[in-house]
């Protein structure tokens, strides 16, 4: 079985490089200006968001998940969490937490052996008012049997569908609709969504064939950002397998993903 960076049916990939974190120049006068120990005042400020990083995940997207959270607009202060890492995954860790984010990996079943542990802890933090981001593998396991069961809904395999225009694991690039805008996106065999007729939701974006990309639902008190394609994608990522993006590479789609996703505006309250 091939060894790629993503996705479903596939193991654990390449380490990629970790994207930096550009700070405008207005930004770094103002942080040259405060010196190290202002610029931690303003890190400390901001919301916790807790990133994943262990064996149900590949190597190097909890780091471009967590420089996604870094430079939003709203930006969040990011840690790790796993297995391997100082921060556990429990119920007293994320109560810290605004945001648990959970990135892209390998094939659903290992993961889910590696995280099922978890599972009540991360659905008791949701459902108390946390926010909960899937990316890809992320995404799928936010479905229940096997998941941690916080979509009102399915989540199935693009690539199976009717009509789908990929067809393969392979990493490449799609076309999708977000926000009424054609736009292209790095993808390694992703999640589609089917929200149950009346649960809350919104649709953010739809492949070609019409099957939703991105929502936002909600579970309890809490809200769920899920992603079939990969908008945290760095340049890394495109030019390890030779590929391209046809508008460049930009995270505005990642960065609205988790706007509306922990400020829930636009969030419908129906589907039908």
């Amino acid at each position: 079985m091939r060894q790629g960076r993503l996705g479903l049916l596939v193991g654990e990939g390449r380490r990629i490089s970790r994207r930096s974190l550009l700070v405008g120049v207005g930004a770094a006068g103002a942080l040259a200006a405060l010196g190290w120990a202002g610029a931690s005042l303003i890190s400390a400020d901001r919301p916790l968001a807790l990133v994943y990083r262990g064996p149900a995940a590949c190597s190097g997207c909890a780091e471009a998940v967590a420089a996604l959270l870094r430079s939003a607009p709203a930006p969040f202060r990011t840690e790790y969490c796993g297995p391997g890492e100082e921060r556990q995954i429990s119920r007293s860790t994320l109560s810290e937490a605004a945001v648990y984010a959970q990135p892209g990996g390998g094939n659903v079943g290992p993961a889910w052996r590696r995280m099922r542990d978890y599972a009540e802890d991360i659905r008791g933090f949701v459902h108390d008012g946390g926010h909960y981001l899937g990316f890809c593998l992320g995404a799928y396991l936010a479905a229940a049997n096997p998941g941690f069961g916080l979509i009102d809904g399915k989540v199935r395999q693009y690539i199976s569908t009717d009509g789908a225009s990929v067809d393969s694991t392979d990493d490449t690039v799609v076309e999708v609709r977000w926000g009424g805008r054609l736009r292209h996106m790095y993808f390694q065999d992703g999640p589609m969504f089917e929200l149950r007729s009346g649960a809350p939701g919104t649709v953010l974006a739809t492949y070609d064939t019409g099957a939703a990309a991105a929502v936002i639902t909600t579970f309890g008190a809490g809200r769920v950002g899920l992603v079939g394609p990969h908008p945290e994608a760095d340049r890394s990522w495109y030019a390890d397998v030779g590929l391209t993006n046809p508008e460049g590479v930009q995270f505005d789609l990642g960065h609205d993903l988790v706007a509306r996703t922990t400020d829930g505006r636009g969030l419908d309250h129906g589907q039908s």
